[in-house]
């Protein structure tokens, strides 16, 4: 049996499948150190703990949530660590959401980030096919990106999109551009109201303001003085392999912008 499993690991090397082995998979924890090659720091502190300094490179990760949950001014500080450490960034934002003063104003070096615009329509009514070309649209936007090879951090948002849209997405989407991505110094990040489909070796991050059957509880809108002030979220990190007593989730805070 030992020769049997050596035999087939070695044919799947071969094949340049060997991204399908478990034993293949980095460690969870580098010895306590950060490899800013191997893994892209989210620039939060506290979450970056909890991932063994950040999303691994050359795979596809998640960020998962609800409507403010907190997921994309987590994006965005995703977006603005990378920018900061002089990396480019492509956002494909399939509904056309990306807000750019909020961008700026979390630190998003826009000389240094391509947006892709996309036309998905969130209330698409009986015109659901319209939705799905939009979302291939999209994907091939993605696709061609992945394949230019020289983004530091690449984010598919489809946060807002229909999710029976993204469901009726093939599986085998994701596997060809998982294809695209392992081996190179890309993340891939894609962002969602729900997990869609990370890597081997990718990780989800899900956001909640509220107990959302996650373990993701005691949290939500922050008041000062009558203005809201921010939102106090838990990330939960979802990985392939769990260590034993391994903190699952982490407390985070944002803090709105209060124009005068």
């Amino acid at each position: 049996m030992p020769l049997a499993r050596a035999d087939l690991e070695s044919l799947l090397r071969t094949r340049h499948l060997d991204r399908t082995l478990t034993t293949a998979l980095p460690p969870l924890d580098p010895a306590g150190t950060r490899d800013d090659a191997v893994v892209a720091p989210t620039g939060v502190s506290g979450l970056d703990a909890l991932l063994g300094g950040g999303l691994p490179r050359g795979q596809i990760s998640e960020l998962a949530g609800p409507r403010s949950s907190g997921r994309t001014s987590l994006m965005l500080q995703m977006v603005a660590s990378a920018t900061t450490r002089g990396e480019l960034v492509a956002l494909v934002d399939a509904l056309d959401m990306l807000d750019v003063e909020s961008a700026a104003a979390a630190g998003i070096d826009l000389e240094r980030l391509l947006w892709v615009r996309g036309h998905v329509v969130s209330n698409p009514g009986m015109c659901r096919d319209l939705n799905q070309r939009a979302l291939e649209q999209a994907i091939r936007a993605l696709a061609l990106v992945l394949q230019a090879g020289n983004f530091g951090l690449v984010v598919f948002d489809v946060a807002e999109a229909p999710a029976d849209a993204v469901r009726r997405l093939p599986f085998t989407t994701w596997l060809r551009l998982q294809r695209m991505v392992e081996g190179s110094q890309t993340t891939c990040v894609l962002v969602g109201s729900e997990p869609m489909a990370r890597s081997s070796a990718g990780l989800t991050i899900k956001t909640g303001v509220r107990d959302l059957g996650l373990g993701i509880s005691g949290s939500g809108p922050r008041f000062r003085h009558r203005l809201f002030d921010g939102l106090d979220i838990r990330a939960q990190v979802v990985r392939a392999r769990v260590r034993r007593h391994e903190e699952a989730s982490v407390a985070l805070s944002t803090i709105a912008s209060h124009c005068a």
